[in-house]
């Protein structure tokens, strides 16, 4: 039984940046008229409200999306995942986070008096990202989150949502029909597994669909196996692939904000544009992210 629950991280820096890479990522699908499908491994409970325990218990969101739920004149990129977070916030009718509630929680970041009372996670913004010939395939194997997920997305014939194993029903969902699509991968890495079973789904979605976008998420850490990661994915797909990570502090030991100083996306088989989407969002995102002077960004790539 995992223990792993998303709510105690939810618009957290990490989702910051996974979500604005997925929200251009679908972007890019929809230019084209052939339907597509994302297939999500590791949904969560796809919607969380900031003023539940599990988010004020931990208060990541505060140094996530609160910084910038309100910013004005964000790169492109950024902007129109914003969008798609405070459509969320219009949706729900929940009272706005108090302001006591993040004034001076951020040092020298200057937060906005607006602030989101939800963060709708990935199933969400890739629903609302979808034409009506696309479909949404979503995985959640937790006892706790997998019923607030059905729950969530019930009744839209556009999205299947599955209470399982996302890396053992992504062979069962790869390839789409249309030959068109992202899995998108991104597991807690609360056990060392993890790490080899992201490889493994990955190696064997490229074998059989080779042409297929596959995004993966891991976080950045002062272990092994997180700092091999990248350059494994990398060579399952040595002349096609994209990595963007966004560290926000310095490296910490285990134990300190969860170890993680910054996460990572690696996409495979990337959109020719991704690059130039990318390069704009990746220094403002360090700039209004940062905790500390150890705050940086990476940003390459090998497009055939």
């Amino acid at each position: 039984m995992l223990s792993y629950r998303h709510g105690f991280h939810a618009g957290n820096h990490a989702d910051v940046l996974k979500h604005t890479v997925l929200t251009a990522l679908l972007r890019h699908l929809a230019l084209k008229d052939t339907p597509f499908r994302v297939v999500d491994t590791h949904a969560g409970a796809g919607f969380y409200r900031l003023n539940h325990p599990f988010a004020q218990k931990t208060g990541e969101w505060r140094d996530g999306i609160a910084r910038i739920f309100s910013a004005s004149a964000p790169p492109p990129a950024v902007a129109d995942y914003l969008a798609l977070v405070r459509q969320a916030n219009a949706m729900e009718l929940v009272p706005a986070v108090p302001k006591s509630a993040t004034q001076g929680q951020v040092a020298g970041q200057g937060v906005a008096d607006a602030q989101p009372g939800v963060y709708p996670g990935s199933p969400w913004i890739a629903r609302q990202l979808l034409r009506p010939d696309d479909r949404l395939q979503v995985f959640e194997l937790h006892t706790s989150d997998a019923p607030a997920l059905i729950e969530s997305l019930r009744g839209d014939r556009q999205v299947k949502v599955i209470a399982g194993d996302g890396f053992a029903g992504l062979r069962a969902a790869w390839p789409p029909p249309s030959r068109r699509g992202v899995a998108f991968i991104d597991p807690s890495y609360e056990v060392k597994d993890d790490y080899r079973a992201v490889v493994d789904a990955v190696a064997d979605s490229l074998k059989r669909f080779p042409t297929g976008i596959v995004a993966v998420w891991y976080p950045r850490l002062a272990r092994r196996e997180s700092e091999l990661l990248p350059g494994k994915l990398k060579r399952l797909c040595s002349a096609n692939w994209l990595h963007a990570a966004l560290d926000v502090r310095s490296p910490v030991g285990p134990g300190v904000h969860g170890g993680m100083h910054g996460s990572g996306m690696v996409i495979l088989n990337p959109p020719w544009t991704l690059p130039q989407t990318l390069k704009p969002a990746m220094p403002w995102l360090q700039r209004k992210l940062a905790v500390d002077a150890g705050a940086a960004t990476t940003l390459d790539w090998q497009i055939a």
